[in-house]
Parts: C-alpha cells; structure tokens; sequence
C-alpha cells in the first residue's frame, strides 16, 4: 500500500515516535512517503534517505518559559501565505511520482488537507488526541480551564473527520468518541533493548533554556547529582552536569537514572514510565497536554506534578521516591505491539475496500465531530 505520512517538525518527539511507525510500515512492505518540516525533516531525512520530503510546518512562539498564545498567532498569520504555496507545490510534486492510498497523520495537517483534497482516508496517530476524543479522570482547575478550552478547540479542528483514531497514552481513560483506540505509547528500539539499572544521579531534561537559575538551584541539594541536558553546554558545576547533545549519552544517563526531573512532554515521560523511573514533572505554562500528562504522573502514583522547580519540591519528590517505584513496577507493556497490530489490521481493512466510495459514504454518515 502506497501510505503518505505526515510528522511535524516542532519537536523532536513526533518525530522520535513517527520513525519507529514508519519503520513498522517499510518492514510491513508498504512503500512510505514522509513530509515533515524542521529538525524532524532532518532526523528523518537522514533515517529514511530519498523518502522524506521538507514542507513548511507550524511553530509556537514563546515568551519567557511560557507558550505565547498573541506571539504564535502573529507568526502563523504572517508565514502562513508563503507556507501555504510551498506546501502546495510540494503536493503537485508528490503527485507525479507517487499516488498514496492512504494518510497516517501525526498530529500534521497538511497531509490531512492533501487527504481531503483527494478522498483518501486519514489514519490518527498521536497522544494529543486523548484532550478531544476521552474523559478526563482529572479536575482541571480554574486557571488551567482556559487552557484546557483553548487545546480542546485546536485538537477537534486538526484532523476531524479521520478514519480512525489511534491515541498513544500511558494512563487509561474512559472514550467519548467511535473509531478510536488508545494504545500504549511508542518506544524508540533504543529504550527497549536497554537493560535498565539504578544509579545515584537523577537526569534533569530541561527544555526552555532560558530557566537560567536551574544550576543554582540545583547546587541547593549538594548531596545529590544532577545530569542535565537541554543547555547542550559539557560543564561541571560540583554536583550538577550540564550534558552536551548525544544521544546515546542521552539514553545511557535515563536508563541508569534513579529518578527523572523533566516538563511535561510526552515522550520523555512515556520512556520513564516504561523503564520505571519515578517523574517530577513540572509542565511548561500554557502547556494543557503538558499540564495533563503532569497531573496523570502524580494520580497514579508516578511522582510528583509542580508548578515550578524549587529546592524543596526537589526535596519532596525524592523523598517519596520508594512510593513511586513500587507504584511504577505494576506498569507493564509490551513493546510497540499493541499499536502494530491495530494498525496492520486497519490497513489491511482500508486495502480491502473500495476507498474512495467508502470514505464518501462515512463522512456522509458521520456528521460533526
């Protein structure tokens, strides 16, 4: 099957995930076509080498460590004409040389209008989807219900309509909507065939660079060693390491970790989970699914959800470590295979039909979202 996959480039981790699906698909013998834009195009550029096409993606602007909501608006109105004609010319392009039969889209929406624009059907991949398509287990409090609104809104309006839904997720939530599955999270191969261990430092992920009291801070707990990636600076402050880029280091310094310091992202949290390691996670402001993820943590039993990085929070998330791994040690998952499966089984009923006819007929019949 001719398959069209769409990945973002905002971060790294739709990418992180997309490449181990896209993996799935080529060793399934479906023929991949990736459009992606950013840092994402180049990871996947160089992974999947004459498959991966760049477009022009979205990006959020920031003020200070919080999501500038004026800010992405602003660069989204004054990029999007530009964008929007090479996107376009680079769909006229696919054309020529490749006719897709299906879209798997993660969370992009350009693939998902190339979709629409042509009647082939959409298949959802991606854990934003859990904010729209589940009921939250979790009070939303009052300064988070803007934010929660705001998300909501955007996650219906990205790929309404789609065949099916597959929402990547490490907490169970009852479903509101047909035509969807929650599914364990993607794990990179590199995490599944660790072996992890407990050493004496605690990784610090630290995304928003621009915290830039986090070594002082950290220095405020002497007793303790901190590996701290984010700052892609290899310095020593006594206790706290800041850590250059690597990979392989990145990963080493998780799976021996005894513990995780980390905002709200999904994947990095998805990989602590998996490797029952214990999240202190504080999720980055006007973040909803950030605020989500953090607050799943600490319902469960995982760790700890705060506002903000302080010595004492520190303090109280590591001395309830023994609390969080024995609630960590009833997490079990079975690598990518739950996820394969479902979706082998998708596109195996999507190939089995006729597509065009079909999809006419369902979105006929479904209505609004």
């Amino acid at each position: 099957m001719n398959i069209l996959y769409g990945v973002p480039g905002e971060g790294l981790g739709h990418a992180t995930r997309s490449k181990v699906v896209i993996g799935h698909l080529l060793a399934q013998g479906h023929q991949v076509c990736v459009v992606s834009s950013s840092r994402a195009y180049k990871m996947l550029a160089a992974a999947f080498p004459g498959r991966v096409h760049e477009i022009r993606g979205f990006h959020l602007a920031y003020k200070g460590l919080a999501v500038s909501k004026l800010r992405t608006a602003a660069l989204t109105l004054r990029t999007a004409p530009e964008d929007l004609r090479i996107n376009f010319a680079k769909y006229r392009e696919l054309l020529c040389d490749f006719e897709p039969e299906v879209v798997v889209s993660d969370f992009e929406s350009f693939t998902y209008l190339f979709a629409k624009m042509h009647r082939l059907p959409v298949v959802s991949i991606d854990n934003m989807q859990i904010i729209s398509r589940a009921k939250l287990n979790v009070a939303v409090p009052k300064a988070e219900r803007g934010n929660f609104n705001l998300a909501k809104s955007i996650v219906r309006a990205k790929l309404p309509h789609s065949r099916h839904y597959f929402v990547t997720t490490f907490f169970d939530l009852p479903l509101q909507k047909e035509r969807t599955t929650l599914v364990p999270p993607i794990i990179r191969p590199e995490i599944l065939a660790a072996k992890p261990s407990k050493g004496d430092h605690v990784l610090v992920y630290q995304s928003a660079t621009t915290q830039q009291n986090l070594v002082p801070l950290l220095q405020q707990l002497p007793d303790q060693e901190f590996r701290v990636y984010g700052f892609n600076k290899q310095e020593s402050h006594g206790n706290v390491q800041l850590r250059a880029f690597s990979e392989a280091g990145f990963i080493a310094d998780l799976t021996s970790a005894r513990a995780v310091v980390t905002n709200g992202g999904f994947s990095l949290i998805s990989e602590a989970v998996f490797l029952h390691k214990p999240i202190c996670a504080i999720p980055i402001p006007a973040q909803f699914e950030q605020w989500l993820n953090a607050a799943e943590v600490e319902k469960m039993g995982y760790g700890r959800h705060f506002e903000a990085i302080t010595a004492d929070n520190l303090r109280a998330f590591l001395y309830g470590l023994a609390n969080f791994e024995k609630a960590l040690a009833s997490y079990q998952q079975e690598g990518n295979e739950v996820l394969f499966a479902r979706l082998d089984e998708e596109l195996q009923d999507i190939g089995s039909r006729h597509l065009p006819a079909e999809l006419a007929a369902q979105e006929a019949s479904w209505g609004g979202e």
